[in-house]
């Protein structure tokens, strides 16, 4: 026991932050493994012959990235994933990243250790049973609401979009790192954006506010400031670990009254403005007015407000409602402990007296998170660290972290980083709107941050989004070749794109997602990718040419050099 004691504490002593630029050891390895299967790939396409003659080659790093845009956005990239690796285009790429709706996709990838069919198998029977696990994830939200750190992330990511993609993904980044260190599959980039940062409109465009997830660490790339991924959430100061806790998962990635409470809660966290929350706590009113203790005065204080909230929900404030919804759920919860003291019967049966009074504090943190807005809570790592100059980074206890639509709806800064060196990149825009504001908030960015990227003018974006085509593609004298493709385009949508966009907008729930309804999106996702398959293999095999012909050049410049050498 004092051994393991002892250990333990080396650990946590030896468990800092990283301060390093440039990529991390793990993803330096696992990328020059992928490089390997990547070269395998080119060859197979009908390029890179060459690279068996030069032993030192590496592959171009070429990188997909998936737009958010919800469901719609999950399902669409699920089907560019499976057609890229149908084409034998999968391989060749480096690295996978994305945002919002399409993170719920590569979770699923990665889950399922790449495999497509198998993922769309089940995608197709989930939405076919209109299956939801709403036990398993209820059980998933109490579990986070024991978390000191409990935000409106936990019961979204469990009870909203579990519900929305019919799947709750309980497993961690860390725990999958076998086919990526392999160099088997691509290499992961999730995105986030530092909330307290982003709220600042002036700071919307700033690096700082870019955070990152990969299997092996999380951080900030712009800071080069990194935790391993299995540690973070855990508490920091001065860049050791002082603390602990469990690593989050991707989903983080049958009481009546309990299941009335959870609904309204539920609907309140989506739209604070829905007209359906006054009709809920009608009937709330009613259930608990049929189940009234006579003089019990906690009972009777319950119904006061209620009574007075149902009377006045359309006249008060969102602050006030969020307020009523945590003493309603608090007076309930006495109102049991009242009962077990008393001869009062109980609202709920006794075996599942624990389970409500669980299910009852999440519903009061939610209400109290949904009050103050208060999304991504986490320990900040870099509390009172030393070596992090600015002021804003290093003094806050918590980070907040959002989804990163909020931004640009494209993880383009994470592949931009200098040391990524990306040559290539594939963009899929699954978005509602005009499928170019990434490419224009992109440019924008990288204006801002003097980082290479193809300049577009802005009446060609505005002329492109009035009837986009499937593929365009972008260069510039430096920086990566760019390959936008607009999900909803003028060459696959039959019957329009307007139609197509009614058809899948971005608030449109799960229930209405019939499995012919699915089928479709993933069809038009594929239909996309093999369209383009010719160009998609010409700029491939362009960037592997042009990425071996520096490395030729480089050889014979080495060689002549030291030809010279011996010569003098």
């Amino acid at each position: 026991m004092g051994n393991t004691a002892r250990t333990t504490n080396l650990t946590i002593r030896l468990c800092e932050v990283s301060i390093i630029p440039g990529l991390q050891k793990e993803e330096r390895e696992a990328v020059e493994k992928r490089s390997g299967r990547v070269l395998t790939a080119l060859k197979k396409l009908g390029k890179a012959d060459e690279a068996q003659d030069f032993p030192r080659a590496r592959a171009p790093v070429i990188a997909v990235l998936g737009s958010g845009g919800g469901l719609r956005a999950h399902i669409a990239c699920l089907g560019v994933l499976s057609e890229l690796k149908t084409l034998g285009l999968l391989d060749a790429v480096t690295y996978l990243s994305g945002v919002s709706g399409s993170t719920w996709a590569l979770s699923s990838f990665y889950t399922k250790d790449g495999n497509t069919e198998e993922i769309e198998a089940e995608l197709k029977h989930r939405f076919n049973q209109k299956e939801w696990d709403a036990k398993h994830s209820l059980e998933k939200t109490i579990e986070a609401g024991g978390l000191e750190n409990y935000s409106l992330t936990d019961f979204w990511a469990y009870m909203v979009v579990s519900k929305q993609t019919r799947e709750l993904q309980d497993f961690c980044l860390s725990g999958m790192t076998k086919h990526v260190e392999e160099g088997t599959l691509p290499y992961p980039i999730f995105a986030a954006i530092d909330g307290d940062l982003h709220r600042d409109h002036k700071k919307d465009k700033a690096q700082n506010t870019w955070f990152e997830f990969t299997l092996h660490h999380a951080g900030y790339p712009a800071l080069g400031a990194y935790i391993p991924t299995a540690r973070f959430g855990s508490k920091f100061m001065e860049g050791r670990l002082v603390r602990s806790e469990p690593e989050r998962d991707l989903s983080f990635l049958k009481v009546t009254i309990a299941e009335e409470l959870l609904d309204l809660v539920t609907v309140y966290v989506e739209d604070p403005n829905a007209p359906s929350i006054l009709k809920k706590l009608q009937v709330l009113q009613q259930k608990l007015e049929a189940g009234r203790r006579g003089e019990d005065e906690v009972s009777e204080n319950a119904l006061v407000w209620l009574a007075e909230m149902v009377q006045n929900w359309n006249k008060v404030s969102p602050e006030e409602r969020g307020k009523f919804l945590e003493r309603l759920v608090q007076s309930i919860v006495k109102l049991e402990e009242h009962s077990g003291l008393s001869s009062h019967p109980r609202l709920f049966s006794k075996g599942a007296m624990s389970k409500i009074l669980d299910t009852c504090k999440v519903l009061v943190k939610t209400v109290v998170c949904c009050s103050k807005w208060e999304w991504g809570t986490m320990n900040n790592f870099l509390y009172k660290h030393g070596d992090i100059k600015e002021k804003e980074m290093r003094n806050r206890k918590l980070l907040h972290l959002v989804d990163a639509g909020f931004a640009i709806n494209s993880p383009y800064p994470l592949v931009l980083l200098p040391a990524r060196n990306v040559q290539l990149i594939l963009s899929f825009d699954f978005s509602a709107g005009d499928p170019f504001e990434t490419i224009r908030s992109t440019a924008n960015y990288c204006h801002d941050h003097k980082i290479p990227f193809p300049l577009v003018e802005e009446a060609k974006l505005k002329e492109w989004s009035r009837a986009p085509e499937s593929c365009y593609i972008l260069k510039g004298e430096n920086g990566p070749v760019v390959m936008h493709f607009p999900l909803f385009n003028t060459d696959t949508c039959e019957g329009g794109i307007r139609k197509w966009r009614e058809t899948y907008s971005t608030f449109k729930l799960a229930d209405s997602y019939s499995l012919k309804l699915v089928t479709q999106l993933l069809s038009l996702s594929k239909k996309n990718v093999r369209k383009n398959e010719e160009k998609l293999l010409s700029e491939i095999r362009s960037v592997a040419s042009d990425r071996l012909e520096r490395i030729f050049n480089s050889i014979i410049q080495q060689k002549s050099f030291q030809e010279l050498k011996m010569v003098e």
